[in-house]
């Protein structure tokens, strides 16, 4: 009996000094306890330790000019870039489908309603036996096609927006 007491000691003891708190181990440096229990950092002085470097007084800077002046070469490629992209008439982009359907009267009616809402767009209207196709807008953008849909989605509640080939305007 008298072992199985000294046992259940020894394992009480070990369980509680093990699942004491560490709060304080794992300290760095000096610290010491006051009354209520609250630990005070000794604060050290590392100055000595650190590098000292010479601060040397700064001279006025030269300034350097270069002296392989490309500017006459980068006029010209920018001259030769410009008048290629003067030359490009078309892009990918997107427009507004309107109207596909057989009813003349229908898509002129449509379209006349269309240019009154949104005058400053362009439309474009196709006919391809047996069918009228109104396509409206170049927009770069599905965001720009989305604001002018938004426009006149009362008129034309079934219109999509569709990748096409844009014309691009010259200003």
């Amino acid at each position: 009996m008298n072992r199985t007491l000294n046992f259940i000691l020894v394992v009480l003891l070990l369980a509680s000094t093990s699942c004491a708190s560490s709060k304080g181990g794992g300290r760095i440096g000096s610290e010491a306890k006051i009354g209520g229990g609250k630990a005070d950092k000794v604060v050290e002085d590392l100055s000595q330790y650190r590098p000292r470097y010479e601060v040397a007084e700064t001279a006025p800077v030269a300034r350097i000019e270069p002296t392989r002046h490309n500017n006459d070469q980068v006029a010209v490629l920018m001259d030769t870039v410009a008048s290629v992209n003067k030359n490009i008439r078309y892009a990918q982009g997107y427009r507004i489908l309107a109207y596909n359907g057989s009813e003349r009267q229908t898509v002129m009616n449509l379209r006349k309603s269309i240019i009154s809402r949104v005058p400053d767009v362009q439309d474009y209207l196709t006919y391809q036996q047996p069918n009228f196709r109104l396509m409206v807008g170049d927009f770069f953008s599905r965001v720009e096609a989305q604001q002018v849909l938004n426009q006149v989605s009362d008129l034309i509640p079934n219109a999509q927006i569709v990748q096409d080939k844009i014309n691009i305007r010259k200003n």
